[in-house]
């Protein structure tokens, strides 16, 4: 479990606040041009953040887990807490790096004898003589070369062939020295890093283990088998949410999903007993009659982070922290709405809970240009192609059909007219930032 920060959250906002607040007291459009009596009674009650501070902060109010050691078939995913340092030399003495033969100055050579993987003294050559050997052996002692079996003519046990001095040989400590720093700490471990452990002969790494998420989805009208009917909506937030927080870098909790109805009660207790360092709830997070997101959190003491962004979609996502430093993120019912609240709240906090940092978004074209919205940034999906990015069309909050074939969200910027240039979000939370 992710331990509570000893100092007061509402610092770390404080340090934000710097910032301002995105039209606090003003109209809430739910897009480019567009005000609703409901936007404007929301945007007076909630301090509306910005999308870039709402995100930073998120990292910023994140802890990282304390650090453990785990052996390697347990250490995929997390992130080393320590440079991983070669405690031997790599190779440990001279090897072969073809299946061929060890010979020893100029041809023709006598064949003395073979070498085998596991041979461990191979013994010594002298000037002239030549012995098997497969790759990875250790050469004998005075070896200048290693002649590859395609290249040899071997006759009785004379040999013949080309030789060139240090050909073909692992030279001892030529991938590293003992006490090398082979890797530095905040790398994230993935199995070509669990190879290289293993190679340099370690069991055990010290890591910051990967953060535990649940979440919890409120809604009576939910259905989760079929399609929706009238007064009935089919759940698509609870199937994405599992491969969303996998793909992040975090473990879901055993019961990763758990489906509640809209009861104050059963919210309050709910968040009470689930036991993750961040809980995702999703469809209490804005402020209609079954919304109980604000008031439950309320009970249990906890601390707003943040409560609604400037963003469309998704902006009545929230942020608190319980007095327990567990993190709570409201995702809004809509199922694009909660895929932004998550990358933008849920990625950032997970990000900074595995002690990394939180990455930049690399810069686009828009060739044809993308309408800004006056005070919220948009995220619009798009695909890559050669000329910049292109909008795909259907990029409602309630609308997965955009997201779904597009190769990203375009961050589009506040502003009076149309951007031509966009940052890059992407939908895939584990992949690598492009150009990064």
């Amino acid at each position: 479990m992710t331990q509570p920060d000893a100092g007061d959250p509402s610092g770390v906002r404080d340090r934000f606040d710097k910032w301002g607040r995105v039209g606090e007291g003003g109209p809430v459009e739910d897009g480019p041009g567009r005000t609703t009596a409901e936007g404007r009674a929301a945007r007076a009650r909630r301090d509306v953040m910005a999308w870039d501070v709402a995100r930073a902060l998120a990292h910023a109010v994140a802890r990282p887990g304390a650090v453990v050691r785990r052996g390697l078939d347990e250490a995929d995913g997390c992130v080393l807490a320590t440079p991983l340092v070669s405690p031997v030399a790599v190779p440990p003495v001279d090897r072969a790096a073809m299946d061929g033969y060890a010979v020893r100055g100029a041809g023709p050579w006598h064949v003395i004898g073979q070498v085998k993987a596991g041979t461990a003294d191979p013994g010594e050559l002298a000037d002239g003589e030549a012995t098997g050997i497969v790759t990875g052996a250790s050469v004998p002692a005075g070896t200048t070369s290693i002649l590859r079996t395609e290249d040899a003519t071997v006759t009785g046990a004379r040999l013949e062939g080309p030789a060139e001095d240090g050909r073909h040989i692992r030279r001892a400590g030529e991938e590293c020295r003992a006490g090398d720093q082979l890797l530095p700490a905040g790398v994230v471990i993935d199995p070509a890093v669990l190879g290289l452990a293993a190679t340099v002969g370690l069991n055990r790494l010290t890591v910051i283990p990967q953060p535990t998420v649940a979440a919890l989805i409120t809604g009576e009208e939910l259905v989760h088998q079929g399609p929706s009917s009238p007064g009935r909506v089919r759940d698509a937030i609870g199937p994405m949410l599992p491969g969303l927080i996998t793909r992040a870098g975090a473990n879901p909790t055993t019961t990763s999903v758990r489906h509640l109805g809209d009861s104050f009660e059963g919210l309050v207790g709910a968040l009470r007993d689930t036991r993750a360092d961040l809980v995702l709830v999703s469809g209490s997070s804005a402020a209609g009659p079954a919304d109980h997101l604000r008031p439950a959190l309320n009970a249990l003491g906890a601390e707003m982070i943040v409560d609604g962004v400037a963003c469309r979609p998704g902006h009545p996502q929230a942020l608190a922290q319980l007095p327990d430093g567990r993190l709570v993120i409201g995702l809004p019912g809509n199922p694009f709405a909660a895929l932004v609240a998550f990358l933008t709240l849920g990625v950032a906090a997970i990000t900074r809970m595995r002690g990394l940092p939180l990455p930049e978004l690399t810069n686009i074209a828009v060739p044809g240009g993308l309408p800004c919205h006056p005070t919220s940034t948009r995220l619009v999906p798009i695909r890559l192609t050669a000329q910049g990015a292109v909008p795909v069309g259907h990029g409602g909050a309630a609308m997965l059909r955009g997201p779904a074939s597009a190769d990203a969200l375009a961050v589009v910027a506040p502003g009076p007219s149309e951007a031509i240039a966009a940052r890059l979000l992407p939908l895939d939370p584990g992949s690598r930032p492009w150009g990064g």
